[in-house]
Formats: structure tokens, C-alpha cells, sequence
């Protein structure tokens, strides 16, 4: 192509265009970045964005939420709060905060009793709370206790033998009563000689006895229910007698031995040391259950279930499945410590419930209201050491929310992340072992051994 003094003049132009053009365009993608802000969290458990449950807490709070965090002058740090606060804001347009260096307004901080950097006020609906660290499980946490206007009452019987919300050994429930009181319940172990039962706005915790109830205390818990007192019970296997008047009051049976599923592929699967461990993997479709997506582990189980009843009686209890056992599952009578093995003439073969849920109407003096049971055959699954397994912590907080008629707070929980931690079979890390550890090295030896032999031979 012959170049003449048009053709360098059209391409001048060309290359004048073209910078003209490439410059409206970083002149548009910057103006767009300043009117609009669009994220994008590809990370697996979405741990840079708030979670569902947090999400879906953000809708239905009605009232603005302001915050305000104390922390020392540093850039990198405020930086790092500022974007987990604007993640609040993105979803709530009357989210506001401000971030408080406490060494220079002085008068502000006494007046929020700050005693220390880090601490934080979220203001909501006319009430406050102080939180020391500042995360989205902590922010979330005084949210749900903000929101709840009357915190409901947790009610532990002790004893008898029961399970202590005191006992901070791996048995006890210490770490239970701190996760409730951390989602704005209150929580109280009572002697039924020694304190009175309020009905409203209260749930009444019900655990096997080594002692049996006295006929007065029997007589307390039958007329807590029958005022319409929502109760959770938690029974091992062995009911004692004096809880008989109850099984009747509720119209329920619990199956005699302990529950036992001896699939041994899912006991390899989930690492289970014994056949009485028992894997919920699978739930049945209630407000409680419907979106935990992770298995639910309990030990040394009994299997419960509801008698029938009579049509139309005003005392009918509406029964609703919530963990059901496996198929290769069944209740064993024989001492399952020396060897367990299904024997068709004395256990009962599975599926089997061991978790049910209760609701009937209660017709008060002044109106109609709805009452709530939540049965479970087992009180080692939200003991210290076994409420982090699996989904433990969020049925068990599922179920005082359903209990407590919160149900729209249902499942909220802190996020995990599930690519924290890479588990690889035994044979694939073998070959991965094989392959960088030898292969690889082995390889670049000969690659580097062959090269330098060639130049050798060509000198």
C-alpha cells in the first residue's frame, strides 16, 4: 500500500478517534463507579457479604437502626469496619453509622459508658445495646435482642438430677444458656417447690430425672400446661414413673430401648465411634426444620411418639414429625454397650421418630391462643460438648424460637465457611504426594540433567 499524504492524515484521525474515544470511555466507567456500587462475593460461604439470616432479620426490623462504634485512629482498622457496616446499609436504608475516636469526644463516650476501643452502641426502636466486639454474628446478635420487645423467659427444672444451665463441665448446659442469652432469652434454672411458673411469654424445659417429681411438682408442671405453658422436653431413654401423668397429659409414648443405626456407610462417612450416635441427615418439612441444611447428632436416643386420639376433642394435640432415623434403623432392648444386633421379636424397627412437635388451640377467658410442645428423646445433644455438632446449636435455637412464636427469626446463625478446610481421600493424597514430591522433582532433575549434557556435547 502506497503511503500518501491522505492516507497519513485519515490515520492521524483514526488515532485521534480513538484516544478520544478510549478517554470518554474511563471518563464514563469512572462516572458510573461513583453514582452506582455493585459487589460481587464469589467466595464459597459468601464470607465478604452478610448472610440470608441476616438478610432476611433486616427486613423485618421496621424501625432505623444507628450505631455507633469507638475505635482509636487507625485507617486500616476503621476501613476494615466501615466495610462490614456497609454491607448493613446496602440492605437497610435507615442503617446509619458513625465511627467515634473515644480519646477526642470525650463527653460522648462517658456518656455511652465506654470503657474500652472496640466497643460498640446500636440505638433501635428507643432501646440500646453495647456490644464489645463488633462482627456480623455480634451486630446481628444485638439486633434479634433489640427486636425482641419482651425477651422470653427460659425455664430449666433442676433437682433432680436434670442437667445444670450452671454446669460448665462437658455434660452441663452452660454454653447452651450462653448462646440463648446472646439471642435475647433469658434463662433460669427454678425449683418447682420454690418458685411460681409464669405462663406468658415463657418456656418451660423438662429433662430425665434421677430423682422422681414429687406429686406436687407433678401437679405444678400438669397445670402450667394445661393454662397453655409451651414446654420442651428432652428425655433419655428409662422414663421414670412419676413422669407417666405427663405422657398421658400430652398423649405420648416413648419406645422402649435405645435408638440404633448401624449403616456403616454413613458411620464412615460422618467419623461416628458407635452405632447409638445417631445422624439426622434428612428433616421432616416444619417451620423448625425447614432450612437447616446440615445433619443434626444425637446420642443414646429414644424414640417417641403420639397416641391416638380422640376425633374432635377439644384437647387434640396437631402432631408433626421432626427427626426421623434412618430405615436401617431400630430401638434396641438388649444392652447396646456389649454388641447390638436387630432381634424382629423384641426391637422395633425404624424409621423412628425421635423428635416430635405439639400444637393445639387453648381457649383462655378473654381469647383463642395457640400452644406449643416440642418433645426430644435425647438431652446429650445440646450438652457443651456436643452442641457444636453438625446443626445441634441451630435446631435447638429453632426450636426456642418456634416455641417462644418468633418464628421469623428462625435460623438465624453464624456463617460458616466450607472451603476452610480441604478434605481429600486417602488414595487421592497419596497420589498428590507422589506426584509434587517426586514426579515433579524427579522430572525437572532430568529436564535440567538432559539440557546441560546437549551444551556439555556441543562444546
Amino acid at each position: 500500500m502506497k503511503v500518501t499524504q491522505k492516507t497519513q492524515l485519515q490515520y492521524r484521525i483514526q488515532h485521534l478517534i480513538f484516544i478520544v474515544l478510549l478517554l470518554a470511555c474511563i471518563g464514563f466507567a469512572g462516572w458510573m463507579s461513583n453514582e452506582y456500587n455493585h459487589r460481587s462475593d464469589w467466595t464459597a460461604g459468601k464470607r465478604h457479604s452478610l448472610s440470608n439470616d441476616t438478610i432476611l432479620l433486616l427486613k423485618e426490623l421496621p424501625f432505623p437502626v444507628k450505631l455507633r462504634s469507638y475505635q482509636p485512629d487507625d485507617t486500616s482498622l476503621n476501613k476494615a469496619i466501615t466495610e462490614i457496616l456497609n454491607r448493613y446499609k446496602q440492605n437497610k436504608n435507615d442503617f446509619s453509622f458513625e465511627l467515634i475516636n473515644p480519646d477526642i469526644f470525650i463527653k460522648q463516650a462517658k456518656s455511652d459508658n465506654i470503657k474500652q476501643y472496640g466497643q460498640t452502641i446500636i440505638e433501635y426502636n428507643g432501646q440500646s445495646e453495647r456490644i464489645d466486639t463488633l462482627s456480623e454474628e455480634s451486630v446481628t446478635n444485638a439486633l434479634i435482642r433489640l427486636h425482641r420487645n419482651n425477651k422470653p423467659e427460659i425455664l430449666f427444672v433442676g433437682q433432680h438430677g436434670e442437667r445444670s444451665i450452671n454446669d460448665t463441665s462437658p455434660v452441663g448446659y452452660s454454653e447452651l444458656s450462653s448462646k440463648l442469652i446472646s439471642k435475647g432469652f433469658r434463662t433460669s434454672e427454678i425449683n418447682l417447690f420454690q418458685h411460681l411458673l409464669p405462663v406468658e411469654n415463657s418456656v418451660l424445659v423438662l429433662g430425665s430425672v434421677n430423682k422422681p417429681l414429687l406429686e406436687n411438682e407433678q401437679n405444678k408442671i400438669l397445670q402450667y400446661i394445661n393454662k397453655g405453658g409451651q414446654v420442651l422436653w428432652l428425655q433419655d431413654p428409662m422414663l421414670d414413673e412419676s413422669q407417666l401423668a405427663l405422657t398421658i397429659d400430652l398423649n405420648l409414648n416413648f419406645i422402649d430401648g435405645v435408638v440404633i443405626d448401624n449403616n456403616q456407610e454413613v458411620n464412615r462417612m460422618l467419623q461416628l465411634s458407635h452405632p447409638a450416635i445417631i445422624p439426622i441427615l434428612e428433616y421432616k418439612r416444619h417451620p423448625i426444620t425447614e432450612k437447616m441444611k446440615y445433619f443434626t447428632l444425637f446420642t443414646t436416643a429414644t424414640a417417641v411418639t403420639a397416641n391416638s386420639q380422640i376425633e374432635n376433642s377439644p384437647s387434640n394435640w396437631i402432631t408433626s414429625d421432626l427427626l426421623i432415623t434412618s430405615a436401617s434403623s431400630w430401638a434396641e432392648t438388649d444392652n447396646f454397650m456389649l454388641g447390638v444386633e436387630f432381634n424382629k421379636e423384641k426391637d422395633l424397627k425404624g424409621p423412628l421418630s425421635i423428635g416430635i412437635a405439639q400444637q393445639r388451640q387453648i381457649k383462655s377467658e378473654t381469647e383463642l391462643s395457640s400452644q406449643r410442645i416440642v418433645v426430644i428423646g435425647d438431652t446429650d445433644f445440646i450438652a457443651n460438648n456436643n452442641l457444636g455438632n453438625g446443626a445441634n446449636l441451630e435446631f435447638i435455637l429453632n426450636t426456642f424460637n418456634w416455641l417462644t412464636r418468633n418464628d421469623k427469626l428462625i435460623s438465624i446463625s453464624p456463617k460458616n465457611a466450607p472451603d476452610l478446610k480441604l478434605n481429600l481421600s486417602a488414595p487421592l493424597a497419596a497420589i498428590l504426594g507422589l506426584l509434587f514430591l517426586i514426579a515433579l522433582p524427579l522430572f525437572f532433575f532430568i529436564t535440567g540433567a538432559v539440557i546441560w549434557f546437549k551444551r556439555h556435547k556441543k562444546q
